[in-house]
Parts: structure tokens; C-alpha cells; sequence
């Protein structure tokens, strides 16, 4: 009897499926792992329009109480007076950093430094005047826009 040596390797078929399966990874993954900052825009404009929701319902239910969500170039506060938004306050909540890069600013002139207090229907006052549609930037490799409508709806821009 007379054997053949049985050859040892990959098919072709073997071959190009892994070749896809790097390739897909390579487009998808690789990206994701390497940039943050795009994720960190949608990431912290997701968040404020809670923080903004959560502090409008909590004036509109509290209406003895005032609330104002202080923003500076590096992080955002939630600030609770009693009575009118002057005085010391009566709580302060930790500030909240931004994080990967991402910060806001103001649509109009770019104020990087603003406050957004709620009146007793739940309508915004954004550094002392209302805002009607686009009126925060939220900033990272991409930007994105946060807009509040003059009857108090929060909703990405």
C-alpha cells in the first residue's frame, strides 16, 4: 500500500472569512476604542437634558423653592435656593465634571459660564432671558445642540 501525504492548511474559504472577520473588526471596534470625544458629546448632552428635565420638574412641583443648574468651563451644578435664586443658597448638589473632552457653551455669543434657572410653569431663564429653540452647544470632536422651547421642552437640537 501506497499513501498519499495528506497536505496540512488553511482552505480558502478559511482564509477570507477570517480576512472579513479583521476587516469588520477593524472598521467597527478599532475606531470606537481609539476617539472618545465624539461619544463624550452625545454622551453629556444625553445627560444634561435629564439634569434639565429633572431640575424643571423639581421647580415646577416646589414652587416655594428656587432652582438654578450653575455651568462653568469644567463642570455643571444643581443649586437649591429657598425663595427667590438670590442669597445664599440653601443646598448645593456636587458638581458634575465633564468628562472626555466635552463641555457647553451658549448658542449665542458662546458664554462658557451660565446658569439656567426654572420659573413656577417650568419655563427656562438662561442667564436672565428666555430661550426659544437652539441654545446650548455641547462641545467635543462634534458639535451638538441642545434646544429648549419657550414653553419649557427640553430636546436635542
Amino acid at each position: 500500500m501506497h499513501r498519499t501525504p495528506r497536505q496540512a492548511g488553511f482552505t480558502l474559504v478559511e482564509l477570507v472569512t477570517t480576512i472579513i472577520l479583521i476587516a469588520i473588526l477593524a472598521v467597527v471596534v478599532i475606531p470606537r476604542l481609539l476617539t472618545t470625544s465624539s461619544y463624550s458629546a452625545f454622551t453629556l448632552r444625553d445627560e444634561f437634558i435629564s439634569e434639565l428635565r429633572k431640575v424643571q420638574i423639581m421647580a415646577m412641583n416646589n414652587q416655594d423653592r428656587c432652582y438654578r443648574l450653575s455651568v462653568t468651563e469644567t463642570d455643571y451644578q444643581l443649586i437649591r435656593f429657598n425663595g427667590a435664586c438670590s442669597g445664599s443658597p440653601a443646598r448645593t448638589d456636587a458638581p458634575q465634571a465633564f468628562q472626555g473632552g466635552a463641555s457647553l457653551s451658549l448658542f449665542n455669543g458662546g458664554a462658557t459660564s451660565f446658569n439656567i434657572e426654572f420659573n413656577r410653569q417650568g419655563v427656562p431663564i438662561v442667564n436672565g432671558s428666555r430661550c426659544n429653540g437652539t441654545c446650548i452647544n455641547v462641545l467635543a470632536d462634534e458639535t451638538l445642540f441642545l434646544a429648549i422651547e419657550s414653553e419649557g421642552y427640553i430636546h436635542e437640537g
